[in-house]
């Protein structure tokens, strides 16, 4: 699927050895769509290496990845590609680096040689370069660096150098405090920096026992306290589960980083708060899609076992009873808010559905399945149009299932304007026994989302007690089925205060009709109307678009209620906007935006739709007729 697209759509997993270090690697997507597969990866590493194209300049998944990775007290570092690509301009590349993220963002090497080859600028003083200085790159390195350690920096100043073993300590503070961003420049394509950059991985990066410890929590809510894993093979284990993925030949595959002590296969692990342990059979170290079987799997070491169906993402693995309640502390995920409601083409592959698209959840953090009981849909909403067409398509290849998808309905709602009363008396006779019942009631408005509240006012036992409930499923029925439009009422309280029995028909069934017709006939005078979703948008744009973002967000009967500017030229909106005018948004938004805009959106509250629209959606109405 990736080889047909050109493009990554998932999180991989892949390690190497240089120079006698073990460096495990996280290729994530890069496209907006994607990122809930590339923030599971931000709990499984120390360093988090942003790669900037040269010739496309700072993209706006790079910029939120340089913020996620921040929040997540990570260490940083960019890598700019395609140095060797014609007309690139490296050093405005580099100058709106610094102004994007600062000017903590300092190069580790130069291009030299026309883009043929890179110079060190941290172990060497001096040397040549296509711009800039290694000479005024390496002072600059050194200058930051030593800020962070009050003696050596006196060294520095009274001697005016130091030697690079001494900065080695000082540079991973500087790089676990964020007080330095290393820029790496390289070519993929033609191998330009690679091995250099792999020497700064090894010589420079943190390793486990060196970067900022993981985000573990022990304990729940406003109880947890911070929780330091220690990276000691001899100690109880500690892991996280930071990948899944469901394949149908190898089945459950579940990947987790060891923060602590030491897996090996016939190791016994609990999950989480779990009581009953899982035997570790075989465990793996991954290549890609390569699995290969290893004896142990160590701090720092990443690996996945197969097949335990309780396991999943975000849990963690643990030996000790005293470590049930430790839990990294929770990623914060984009909202999915492209929906698509699917159904299977064969009615018989219903149930298949429901299997295949928890399947897809499991191993997706960004996507979402929605279940409308009003509406009878299963939607799925992810992260962009392209999100949902690799899910379709991956329902499609790998699982065999062919759906049908529409635009998901949406949801609607009624409510009244005025007080009203209603009556109905039902009364059956079929030869046998009789039906009887007999419901006199009023409705009225409540405020916006109070729902709905049922009051018994019945005086003298003229509909007895045991007959009120079934009242009151009758209303309940009759709301789900509208009065305007045929959409769910809310918003209204209903008082039965009279009514009829007899003591021989007198039946359950009966004031469950008489309260439902006796609703409608209330609703009738009660001046239903339709109301509709308003959600709350919070949209992040760049700075230059924010006229043509706002203007398209007026024509959709949109309101802006504020915005502040942020890092990197982007500027966040919020605002307010019907559910209902957002369709085809998100496509609207990528053509005013360059691709570069990004928007989330919850429910705010309903208010009453336009007359012209009420009158649309009440001229498509067609009310079931009911059996007497």
């Amino acid at each position: 699927m990736e080889k047909e697209h050109l493009h990554s759509v998932k999180l991989a997993v892949a390690h190497l050895e240089h120079q006698g270090a073990r460096v495990h690697m996280l290729d994530t997507p890069g496209y907006p769509d994607f990122m809930g597969q590339a923030l599971c990866a931000l709990d499984a590493v120390e360093t988090v290496a942003v790669v900037i194209d040269a010739q496309k300049g700072i993209e706006l998944t790079a910029s939120r990845m340089m913020h996620w990775a921040q929040t997540r007290k990570l260490d940083r570092m960019i890598v700019v590609n395609k140095i060797d690509a014609p007309g690139v301009d490296l050093p405005g590349l580099l100058a709106d680096i610094q102004s994007a993220f600062g000017r903590e963002c300092l190069p580790i090497n130069l291009p030299a040689g026309g883009g043929t080859r890179v110079t060190d600028c941290f172990f060497n003083p001096g040397g040549e370069a296509d711009f800039s200085s290694v000479a005024d790159a390496h002072r600059a390195l050194v200058d930051q660096v030593v800020e962070v350690d009050e003696d050596l920096m006196n060294i520095y100043l009274e001697q005016g150098e130091v030697q690079p073993d001494q900065l080695h300590a000082p540079f991973e503070q500087a790089l676990r405090e964020g007080h330095l961003v290393p820029v790496c420049f390289v070519s993929a394509q033609n191998g330009v920096g690679i091995a250099e950059l792999l020497d700064v991985m090894v010589k420079l990066l943190p390793n486990p026992t060196e970067g900022n410890p993981p985000l573990f929590v022990n304990g729940e809510d406003e109880a947890a306290v911070p929780f330091n894993s220690e990276p000691d093979a001899g100690k109880h284990v500690i892991a996280h589960v930071f990948k899944v993925e469901m394949d149908p030949y190898v089945g459950k595959t579940c990947t987790f980083r060891v923060h602590q002590g030491t897996v090996t296969p016939n190791s016994q692990l609990y999950i989480g708060e779990s009581r009953k342990p899982f035997k570790v059979g075989h465990l793996f170290m991954l290549q890609g899609k390569q699995l290969t079987e290893v004896e142990a799997c160590l701090p720092g070491d990443i690996c996945a076992v197969t097949k335990v169906e309780d396991l999943g993402f975000d849990m963690v693995l643990h030996d000790a009873a005293e470590d049930d309640h430790i839990h990294m502390l929770p990623l914060d995920f984009p909202h999915a808010v492209f929906g698509l409601a699917v159904r299977p083409k064969k009615q018989a592959d219903a149930s298949k559905l429901a299997e295949v698209l928890h399947k897809l959840i499991a191993e997706d953090p960004g996507l979402h399945v929605e279940h409308d009981a009003t509406t009878h849909e299963a939607v799925i909403r992810g992260l962009g149009e392209m999100h949902l067409a690799n899910v379709l398509e991956k329902m499609r290849e790998q699982f065999r299932l062919d759906v049908e998808t529409h635009t998901p309905t949406i949801p609607y709602r009624e409510t009244i304007l005025a007080p009203a009363e209603g009556h109905h008396r039902h009364k059956k006779q079929s030869g046998g026994a009789g039906q009887f019942g007999e419901v006199y009631l009023r409705v009225e408005p409540m405020e916006r989302g109070q729902g709905f509240e049922f009051v018994d006012a019945v005086k003298g036992g003229v509909i007895p007690n045991t007959f009120i409930p079934a009242v009151e499923k009758g209303v309940r029925q009759a709301m789900g089925l509208g009065a305007a439009a045929g959409f769910p009422l809310q918003d209204v309280r209903v008082t039965v205060y009279d009514g009829k029995n007899h003591p021989v028909d007198g039946k359950e069934i009966a004031f469950v009709t008489a309260g439902k017709k006796a609703f409608q006939d209330a609703m009738a005078k009660a001046k239903p109307i339709v109301l509709e979703p308003i959600v709350n948008i919070e949209l992040t744009v760049p700075e230059s678009y924010f006229g043509d973002v706002s203007g398209d967000l007026s024509g959709r009967r949109g309101q802006i209620t504020g915005n502040e500017a942020g890092r990197g030229g982007m500027m966040m909106i919020n605002g307010m906007v019907p559910l209902a005018e957002l369709d085809n948004f998100q496509q609207r938004l990528k053509a005013l935006t360059g691709g570069q805009g990004s928007y989330t959106l919850e429910l705010s509250h309903y208010e009453q739709v336009p007359p012209m629209v009420q009158q649309q959606l009440a001229a498509q109405f067609k009310p079931v007729e009911d059996e007497q």
